[in-house]
């Protein structure tokens, strides 16, 4: 599983770091990102922290936490970073 934030969809809650630390950091506008790979959706979800994954997606109250079976390709990264609305087919 594989998973990135939508920057344009993060209210900088703090939901996401609570829930899973070790997965989500902040940038320096207080937007989340995954730290496993600079917030690109190319490195896996360690099984280990699947759980807390999964817990911070499903309490993301924007739905900024996308999540897919297989790495986002650059095109899929750009439209979602450009037009946020689309991303209601990737998240819950």
């Amino acid at each position: 599983m594989y998973t990135r934030v939508v920057p344009a969809q993060c209210i900088a809650c703090g939901l996401c770091q609570l829930k899973a630390p070790e997965l989500f950091s902040y940038d320096e506008e207080g937007i989340a990102y995954v730290k496993l790979d600079n917030n690109q959706g190319t490195a896996p979800i360690p099984v280990a922290l699947r759980a807390q994954f999964k817990e911070a997606y499903t309490n993301c109250p924007t739905g900024a936490i996308l999540r897919q079976n297989q790495p986002f390709t650059a095109a899929q990264r750009q439209k979602s970073d450009q037009d946020p609305d689309l991303n209601d087919l990737q998240h819950h």
